[in-house]
């Protein structure tokens, strides 16, 4: 794994209305590696996401992805870079089929309907499969979006991040309401899409957590308290005291 940063935000503030939620953060993230980000509510993860995204611009501090200056950059510039965002709630299309969200998702066509009369290229319909693989929609090609169950949405709009081929996956609490078998799933699925990109997940599911077994940094008052194995940052008094002990 090469020691060069993908991600790195150095001293990042942003206040909001008087409200510090980022301050002073530093995180570093290198090119293959996933990450886990866990804290309580409030801790500054979704802004965190925001800043790297281009939604939020910091007071002060560096974010540099690939040695470019995210702060310089717009959301839609930052996404041709090569960072995709999920939301913790899936937004796909219902109406269409798994397959045709998938297309869309690889040609970049915004209006749903010139889905349904596009012919797929041979390459096109390759990538689709390998995605239908990963996210364990195989089974569930034809089906309609809407028809198919929760976990399998977020699956869905895992594998729509997938068909733009970023370098780096955000993913926000992608296993809140979940089963446990979707959960683990869901970890496997994540560590397969590791294999070739880099990954940061926020998620509050500490089986989850311990099921990726990758390094957990904590945020609290937008900065990091702790940074480690999920093994070590529980053991932790000060994690323990703000997060795991409540």
């Amino acid at each position: 794994m090469s020691e060069t940063p993908l991600l790195e935000m150095r001293d990042v503030s942003v206040t909001f209305d008087g409200f510090r939620a980022i301050n002073g953060l530093n995180l570093t993230l290198r090119p293959g590696e996933m990450r886990a980000i866990i804290g309580p509510n409030g801790a500054g993860k979704t802004t965190m996401m925001d800043i790297i995204t281009g939604k939020t611009r910091p007071d002060t501090g560096t974010v540099q992805f690939c040695g470019e200056d995210l702060t310089k950059l717009d959301e839609p510039a930052i996404a041709r870079l090569g960072i995709g965002r999920k939301f913790q709630k899936p937004t796909v299309f219902e109406a269409l089929t798994v397959q045709e969200n998938l297309l869309l998702s690889l040609s970049g066509i915004r209006a749903p309907f010139s889905v349904l009369l596009a012919r797929l290229s041979g390459k096109e319909q390759e990538r689709i499969n390998q995605i239908l693989e990963i996210t364990r929609l195989k089974d569930h090609a034809a089906r309609q979006a809407g028809g198919i169950s929760h976990g399998q949405k977020q699956w869905l709009e895992i594998g729509m991040l997938l068909g733009q081929e970023p370098d780096l996956l955000l993913v926000d609490e992608p296993v809140a309401g979940m089963t446990d078998a979707e959960t683990m799933a869901t970890a496997e699925l994540l560590r397969e899409i590791n294999q070739t990109r880099s990954v940061v997940v926020v998620e509050h599911d500490m089986d989850f957590v311990r099921a990726l077994g990758v390094t957990v940094t904590v945020l609290h008052e937008g900065s990091v308290l702790a940074e480690g194995d999920l093994e070590d940052v529980s053991h932790d008094p000060r994690v323990i005291e703000v997060y795991l002990g409540r």
